[in-house]
């Protein structure tokens, strides 16, 4: 897989915003704890790098869904590929995203998850691209807004390249 790739978000600017989130998150949860789900493949590079930074008790799980495939736009149908470890009854809930982009995928989860009995449920992405929302979902923690680019890097790929990559930016042909 070859390609330029155009830099959109640079790595300062993901450390210093994970960093941000992570003192919201903290002081949100304060006197609590959070159990992230983190969102395979895609979240996995920002879920750790947001864990390092909370200054909460964190426990973790993932969970694997697709509505993709090697594809650049969304199918729009979900699968579980791999479901939690753990019941996730009467815990605080963060679903940990790379990107929301239908918003099909997310909404698809929280309901899913929603029927398992969590105390509370919320959503954290790094990327948001509201241009191509389809379902509506309601996200608390954000860490960036992006225009209606398919991006990659810091976690997201294109056929599984370029996740490696420390910030986020825009294949070019």
């Amino acid at each position: 897989m070859t390609g330029k790739v155009r830099e959109m978000i640079s790595e300062v600017q993901v450390n210093a915003r994970i960093k941000e989130l992570a003192d919201q998150i903290s002081e949100d949860y304060k006197g609590k704890g959070v159990h992230l789900i983190c969102i395979l493949k895609g979240s996995v590079f920002f879920t750790c790098e947001l864990a390092k930074r909370l200054s909460i008790p964190v426990t973790i799980d993932f969970m694997s869904v697709s509505s993709y495939g090697s594809e650049t736009v969304s199918s729009g149908r979900v699968r579980i590929l791999k479901d939690l470890d753990e019941s996730i009854q009467g815990k605080d809930i963060l679903i940990i995203e790379d990107i929301i982009d239908s918003g099909n995928t997310l909404s698809y989860l929280k309901d899913l998850l929603g029927t398992r009995a969590p105390k509370s449920l919320e959503i954290c992405t790094l990327l948001d691209k509201p241009d191509r929302r389809v379902t509506n979902v309601d996200v608390k923690y954000v860490g960036f807004v992006i225009p209606d680019e398919f991006v990659v890097g810091y976690g997201l790929d294109y056929d599984q390249y370029y996740r490696n990559l420390p910030y986020v930016g825009v294949v070019e042909q």
